[in-house]
């Protein structure tokens, strides 16, 4: 996504966003991931979607979104940005997860052609530890998950996941500061709620260990194509991919492995 674009995709992000939050749908919706971090605490990574944490029934309140988007959301984006739009649900094999469910906003220019840009906004629900909180931006009250609630979702998220998304490990990498003291006890407590057993972080580990060259790889291309590119730059400089993994590394096995399988160096 060339710079045009991606600035946007964030400024109709922030729109969507703000929209949510000053709305009743959005009452205890809270903003977690890529997002979140980018919005709320400036992070240098870019992230195409939007993420919610719901505590109740998800398919309802993917619904009541759907509903508001198209009647509230869709209208306003005309009007600011000369832009049609559709809201509509997931379609697909993991439209029914009982994990997540999202909706698919797509908004293009008439008769522009490779103008279509798409923001999937997705209702999940993360295991959290403490209570909703709210952080406001420019006037806007935004509910949102706790800072040791955000970083262990991405934690729980590196050895739930059945296919490694490169991007948690990168927002590990980050935002490293914000664990809470006692986070090795909470991750103990949020993996075995999520049917996480010390064998699948065993094995995770030693998948990142063993493939260790793949998973630098794919890193890098997170550093490449969704960081600012002042931040890749000084992050290349530093090491790239590699010295994000080792370092990611060291954090997982500090907070997760504690006392784990000997084998995994």
């Amino acid at each position: 996504m060339n710079a045009g674009r991606s600035t946007e995709t964030e400024e109709l992000q922030r729109v969507i966003a703000r929209s949510v939050a000053t709305h009743p749908v959005g009452r205890n919706l809270a903003l977690i991931g890529g997002f979140r971090y980018r919005f709320l605490d400036g992070s240098v990574r870019a992230s195409d979607d939007i993420d919610y944490h719901w505590t109740e029934d998800l398919g309802e309140k993917q619904g009541e979104l759907i509903d508001f988007f198209r009647r509230i959301v869709l209208p306003d984006i005309r009007r600011r940005f000369g832009r049609s739009g559709r809201a509509d649900a997931r379609k697909g094999p993991d439209a029914d997860s009982p994990v997540v469910r999202a909706v698919d906003l797509r908004f293009w220019e008439e008769d522009v052609p490779h103008s279509r840009i798409e923001i999937p906004v997705e209702v999940t629900r993360i295991i959290c530890a403490d209570p909703v909180e709210v952080r406001t931006v420019g006037g806007t009250i935004y509910a949102t998950a706790s800072e040791g609630d955000m970083i262990e979702s991405k934690v729980v998220a590196v050895f739930g996941r059945r296919t490694m998304r490169h991007r948690d490990l990168v927002d590990v990498f980050l935002f490293r500061d914000r664990f809470p003291g006692d986070s090795a006890r909470r991750l103990t407590s949020k993996l075995r709620a999520a049917g996480i057993t010390s064998a699948r972080t065993e094995e995770r580990l030693r998948d990142l260990v063993t493939h260790r060259d793949y998973h630098a790889k794919a890193v890098q291309a997170v550093i490449d194509t969704q960081l600012d590119p002042a931040a890749a730059a000084q992050l290349d400089d530093a090491g790239g991919g590699a010295r994000v993994l080792e370092d990611v590394m060291s954090i997982l096995r500090r907070y997760v492995a504690a006392g784990g399988s000997d084998d995994i160096h």
